[in-house]
């Protein structure tokens, strides 16, 4: 990597001026100097719209070309019976993506930055080349998008595609932040038509309430398990723990307003959520008991189905909002890649610079739009088999970006007093290793399709006892250090009645919470990198290895699909 670029604080991790200064956001500012403390409920409100952007925005390009094309397959083919599974990953999508805000606004950093600097250079190559690779790949599926959306109103390829990636670099372009943000939040509105379309599509409340629970209609086989890897890796994509983070950097987001960002992230999750169900629910029963249910090929052929089936205001909604998710899912996704490749690179990445001042960072995301257009303009590629594969790679690989997630979040020389818990290691660990499961069953029953449903169940069922067993060994662990500590604290306070060492520990909470607020992650350069052990070493690299096999496992079954 490159030399660090200038820094308005040399004794800080922060990279680029263009990461310290006043939160520009599209609904307001707040000051350099202001403190987080708001009073009335008017002040903490206009502070949340100030601060509100990047958890609304990595959310809402969840539900991108991938996400719509993946929630409406689910519903045409399988009916409500997979809903349970977007419940379930509500605590993950909250659990990642809460991590990477702590790691952005107290380090000041990306997160690809931190794993190099962390870990060392191969470790930052496995994690970011598995990204740069999927989200080329994930990019083509938006414009795989805006295509089927374009030419549902009668416009060709070769005109909607190019047009579509010129936007969305004159977007990125402009060198201002708040404009850019304004921008997406004009494109999040439209998200409001889904739900109308929803309701045109006359939903029954009973059949969606029976779907909360877990079922494996048509047995538990591969194609089903791919369908639900590719459900988990759009709603739940290694970008955008990337691009969260970055762009909690590129807010000037800090500690004290940590709270605020969190309440935008569940905004983000509530709207991606209800977007989802609506997805799912409009091929559901728009086109249940028609003879397009349980035939999906892709979102071009949905429109058109809900079109004929559900009526031309359906369809057309349809294509809208297909429209509306591919470009916010482009713009965040190639953003994404260009913040990382920064990182790595260690050259200028912020919105705020203009494409004079920070070259590499807008020529680089010329090239990956452009990349991906071109992609989508080949004649004969297959479109729809491209768009769930990218979704299930992305399923495969996200083990690998929360687990380098957490032990960044475990790492005390960059979070200090904001490392995980021993209740947020447990939850995150038992994340980690539900994903994994998830991913080791795919592979099995790839390759072995003979695998019956119990198989796959029991399976399931000894991986989580072990899960559970290895949950409670870190508890126990830390619990054991947490008494330890506690004991040296009594031997400190001996001498002081029971009042005056209720007051010390309460000054001492206060004095801590303080220190939270205001505490930063000093230059990277000045810390001494963690020692990986060799069990620590040895669990890495198996990971890796898993991870090739399973990577040409899902391209396997994708071919396997593409040739009936």
């Amino acid at each position: 990597m490159s030399a660090r670029p200038e820094s308005a604080d040399r004794t800080s991790a922060t990279l680029d001026t263009a990461h310290t200064g006043d939160i520009v956001g599209a609904l307001g500012t707040i000051r350099t100097h202001e403190d987080g403390r708001r009073k009335s409920v008017w002040q903490r409100l206009r502070a949340l719209l100030v601060i509100m952007g990047p958890g609304l925005i990595v959310m809402v390009g969840d539900n991108d070309a991938g996400g719509v094309a993946t929630y409406t397959q689910a519903g045409q083919n399988y009916g409500m019976a997979l809903l349970w599974t977007l419940a379930l990953l509500v605590p993950v999508l909250y659990v990642n993506q809460e991590m990477v805000v702590r790691l952005g606004a107290v380090t000041g950093v990306g997160h690809a930055k931190l794993i190099f600097n962390r870990f060392g250079k191969f470790w930052g190559a496995f994690s970011v080349g598995d990204l740069f690779v999927v989200n080329a790949l994930t990019i083509v599926t938006e414009f795989i998008g805006v295509d089927y959306a374009l030419s549902y109103f009668g416009l060709p390829t070769w005109v909607s595609v190019p047009l579509a990636a010129v936007l969305l670099f004159a977007v990125v372009a402009g060198g201002s932040f708040r404009r850019w943000e304004r921008f997406l939040f004009c494109l999040v509105a439209l998200n409001v038509l889904i739900f109308p379309m929803a309701l045109m599509a006359h939903p029954k409340p009973g059949v969606i309430a029976a779907g909360l629970v877990p079922q494996f209609p048509g047995g538990l086989n591969s194609t089903l398990l791919l369908l639900i890897v590719a459900i988990v890796g759009t709603t739940v994509a290694p970008w955008q723990l990337f691009f969260q983070q970055s762009n909690v950097v590129d807010k000037r987001i800090t500690p004290r307003w940590i709270r605020y960002e969190r309440a935008d992230l569940w905004i983000g999750i509530v709207v991606v959520m209800l977007g989802a169900i609506a997805l799912m629910s409009v091929t559901a029963f728009g086109l249940g008991g028609t003879e397009a249910a349980g035939q999906f090929t892709d979102a071009g052929a949905v429109a058109d189905a809900l079109r004929e089936h559900a009526g031309p205001g359906v369809g057309g909604l349809f294509a809208i909002l297909l429209l509306d998710a591919s470009l916010i899912g482009a713009n965040a996704v190639g953003l994404a890649t260009t913040y990382t490749l920064g990182d790595v690179l260690g050259k200028r990445h912020s919105l705020h610079w203009k494409p004079s001042q920070a070259p590499m960072f807008y020529v680089a995301y010329a090239a990956l739009i452009g990349f991906a257009a071109a992609v989508v303009l080949i004649p004969g590629a297959p479109l729809g088999l491209i768009t769930q594969g990218v979704q299930a790679l992305a399923g495969v690989l996200l083990p690998a970006a929360s687990v380098f997630l957490v032990l960044l979040c475990n790492d005390k020389a960059v979070l200090g007093p904001w490392v995980n818990s021993t209740r947020q290691n447990i939850v995150s660990g038992a994340i980690v290793w539900a994903l994994v499961l998830l991913s080791l069953s795919l592979t099995a029953a790839t390759l072995f399709p003979d695998l019956s449903t119990e198989a796959l169940q029991t399976f399931f069922l000894v991986g989580g006892v072990i899960g559970v067993l290895g949950g409670l060994l870190i508890a126990v662990s830390r619990n054991t250090a947490a008494r330890r500590a506690a004991a040296r604290t009594a031997c400190e306070l001996g001498g002081l009645d029971t009042d005056q060492v209720a007051d010390l520990q309460d000054e001492r909470r206060s004095l801590a919470e303080q220190d939270r607020m205001s505490w930063r992650t000093p230059a990277l350069e000045t810390l001494s990198r963690p020692v990986m052990s060799p069990l620590r070493r040895a669990g890495l690299l198996t990971l890796r290895v898993y991870l090739v096999v399973a990577v040409v496992l899902v391209v396997v079954k994708v071919v396997q699909l593409a040739l009936g």
